[in-house]
């Protein structure tokens, strides 16, 4: 392929995930871009009606019996002259790793607010990781035609409890039963809102007016009208201006209002969005960074997902392309593992549904069939190529369990069962020094993460299991593997584990335990988290 061509594939590139607080409207915003985008037909439901269907990103079977979402699921379509890759994150914030893992693939983020609420505890934690990698954040509030605060407070709520500066690209007029339409700054337009029911899906009429047409005075009512000329007018004066070198630093978020569920605004938002968004840019590894166009193929695994597929039992591996065009028939260079492979059947992935592709470009994100030697963070090349990306993190659990198998008899599907969930990075499994895998403990970040493994290890390896509570609220990783925790003082109360891959660990029932074990053991260093 020429290098223009590939210059032109790459460009069209946009990869971005959707953040937000349980309920704010994140899948419902999602599918509406696939509707525009024309990957599905019809928006799915998550409330979980027996007649309904469900949302496309929600595939595991836990998730359409509890109507959440408890994995992240990767959704590409075309749409104009752009290829979208999303990535579609659980909001829950007891599935937060997963999503933390997500965003490391993602080149932006879209933050959605429900305007009745503003800015909620998960959105808080998830902007965060945001800040910490400098990703652009474009912010949609979501529900206008219900209730919401003032608009302006909303921006105040934004900027003063995310400690990010806002610029309002359009505006609201009204909510809820009084929810009039939308103004467009740039254009100097209103689109007006009128909810209509069709087919028991609600869809919004939309029509534009200009600022001056007096049609729109009396469409809106005099009182909302004169109220948005004077919003309008202080947004003008005091508002930051749209700056695209602070929103790519991560400093500036464009906001958008409308409403998801009748799908007002969402195409609005989409059009601005893609052209504000940039390309895939270059990426760190330890030898500086890798520019997408110039370097061959490269990327990193930042999700492994088992029994996608029921009738295959496979795993698959997320990778994210980072640099120049993947090839389905060349040989690959799996930097970690130091081996030559070929990734059997790539796939581009629309959820649970899959499509065997042959190439693929720098932005992309692609399923490669995982035969067990990937790991979360692993870094793809090409032969020859043998930097490594940065590694995503692994967060400390916060809650433990024993794991009890109830049957013996099956041991071999446990073993192979809670493996390969561990692997997949939702949970983190631990070994007692002396007991081996005969004695399992289990951490998560989050305790519905307890709930999803229970159900996982029954429903899809046929495995029954009791889990114990632990006293334990903390964990760290000794620093040096080579130090033999058997010898470590003051240990009372304090569980020395092994992980996976055979790291030493120490577990604590409150932070005054591990002030004293730093104390009485002198030179001893304990990490929070490590890179994989």
């Amino acid at each position: 392929m020429a290098d223009n061509e590939l210059k032109k594939e790459i460009e069209k590139r946009r990869t971005f995930a959707i953040i937000s607080h349980p309920d704010a409207g994140k899948t419902t915003l999602t599918e509406k871009f696939l509707l525009y985008g024309g990957a599905i037909n019809t928006a799915g439901s998550v409330k979980g009606k027996a007649n309904s269907k469900y949302a496309v990103s929600d595939w595991m079977e836990i998730e359409k019996e509890r109507g959440i979402s408890v994995t992240s699921s990767v959704l590409q379509f075309n749409y104009k002259d752009y290829c979208i890759n999303i990535l579609d994150t659980p909001g829950h914030q007891d599935f937060s790793e997963d999503t933390y893992r997500t965003l490391m693939a993602a080149d932006s983020a879209v933050m959605v607010i429900d305007a009745s609420k503003g800015v909620e505890a998960q959105t808080i934690k998830l902007f965060k990781v945001c800040v910490m990698r400098h990703i652009p954040i474009f912010t949609f509030i979501n529900k206008m035609d219900r209730e919401a605060k003032d608009s302006f407070e909303l921006l105040d709520d934004i900027e003063s409890v995310l400690g990010i500066r806002t610029c309002p690209v359009n505006w609201p007029i009204g909510s809820g039963k009084r929810f009039k339409g939308i103004y467009d700054r740039e254009a100097k337009t209103v689109r007006t809102f009128q909810a209509v029911s069709t087919g028991g899906s609600k869809s919004a009429a939309e029509t534009d007016y200009s600022i001056q047409d007096p049609a729109l005075k009396e469409l809106a009512t005099e009182e909302l009208y004169n109220q948005l000329l004077e919003e309008i007018e202080l947004l003008d004066g005091a508002s930051d201006p749209l700056d695209l070198e602070l929103v790519q630093k991560g400093e500036l978020s464009p906001v958008f209002f409308g409403s998801a569920l009748t799908t007002f605004g969402v195409e609005t938002f989409l059009n601005y969005f893609l052209k504000m968004t940039t390309p895939p840019l270059p990426r760190m590894s330890n030898e500086g960074e890798i520019d997408p166009l110039a370097a061959p193929f490269s990327g990193f695994v930042f999700k492994i997902q088992a029994n996608m597929n029921k009738a295959h039992r496979d795993r698959i591996a997320f990778l994210r392309i980072c640099s120049g065009r993947f090839e389905a028939d060349k040989e690959v260079y799996h930097v970690q593992s130091k081996r030559r492979l070929k990734l059997s059947q790539p796939q581009q992935i629309m959820a649970q549904d899959r499509q065997v592709i042959s190439q693929a470009y720098a932005g992309d994100v692609i399923g490669v069939f995982d035969p067990g030697i990937f790991s979360i963070g692993d870094t793809i090349t090409m032969p020859g190529q043998k930097f490594e990306y940065e590694g995503i993190p692994t967060f400390a659990p916060e809650h433990f369990c024993r794991i009890v198998q109830l049957n013996s008899m099956k041991r071999k599907q446990f073993v192979k069962g809670i493996t390969q969930i561990a692997q997949e990075g939702a949970i983190q499994i631990f070994q007692e020094y002396s007991a081996g895998m005969s004695e399992i403990i289990v951490g998560v970040v989050g305790v519905l993460q307890f709930d999803v493994l229970k159900y996982r290890l029954e429903n899809e390896y046929g495995c029954e299991i009791r889990l114990e509570s632990l006293p334990y609220e903390y964990i760290r990783w000794i620093k040096d593997p080579s130090t033999d925790a058997a010898k470590l003082r003051r240990m009372n109360n304090v569980k020395a584990v092994r992980d996976m891959k055979g790291n030493p660990l120490l577990l604590f029932v409150n932070e005054w335990m591990i002030r004293m074990v730093l104390e009485d053991n002198e030179g001893l260093e304990l990490l929070e988290f490590r890179k994989n």
